[in-house]
């Protein structure tokens, strides 16, 4: 392992200017996520976000970062601490893997390596995520990884015509621990 942000299958970086096309075309391909249909965005809008995050401060451990494959260094996702409580000692996530990159591992790793930066270097207590009940994919990853649903909120999030549940997983570090190691194998 070359460094503390690269995997066997991914390596995290810092989003660049220049993949804006690849995350409109992850949106492109997508259509609708799971979760909410998205208005249409034009390619001003990617390539104003897309530099914006290039030059984004990591406030309040609230960043977002590019996953790319080691093998041809193509960019597939991102991943991303979105919400903190530092104070309690929490961090919620989110992992976006292009529709034609899924089910190839890269999620599960980009999701390992955010973890132990967050828990080891951070010193975070707990991992929350929260997964619309229809993602049967996500729920079935973060249950791999060792998350355990703490709760679900019944009919929280309207999309596609009707309320769906938000399932609420949880991590805590010790968890990760036993399961992925703190340090890099």
């Amino acid at each position: 392992m070359a460094s503390s942000w690269t995997g066997r299958r991914v390596r995290l970086r810092a989003i660049e200017p220049d993949d804006w096309t690849v995350f409109a075309r992850f949106a492109d391909d997508d259509g609708r996520r799971v979760g909410r249909l998205d208005l249409p965005r034009s390619a001003e809008s990617y390539r104003a976000w897309a530099k914006e995050q290039a030059v984004a401060e990591c406030d309040d451990d609230r960043f977002r970062l590019a996953v790319e494959t080691t093998a041809t260094g193509e960019l597939v996702g991102a991943v991303g601490s979105h919400r903190t409580g530092r104070c309690s000692g929490w961090f919620e996530f989110d992992v976006v893997i292009g529709a034609g990159h899924r089910r190839k591992g890269y999620a599960a790793e980009a999701v390992v390596l955010l973890l132990r930066f967050m828990f080891a270097e951070r010193r975070y207590h707990k991992c929350l995520a929260a997964v619309l009940a229809p993602n049967e994919a996500s729920l079935a990853l973060f249950r791999r990884l060792g998350f355990t649903e703490e709760g679900r909120l019944r009919e929280h999030v309207f999309f596609a015509g009707r309320h769906h549940d938000l399932v609420m997983m949880g991590m805590l570090a010790d968890e990760f621990d036993r399961r992925h190691t703190m340090s890099e194998p």
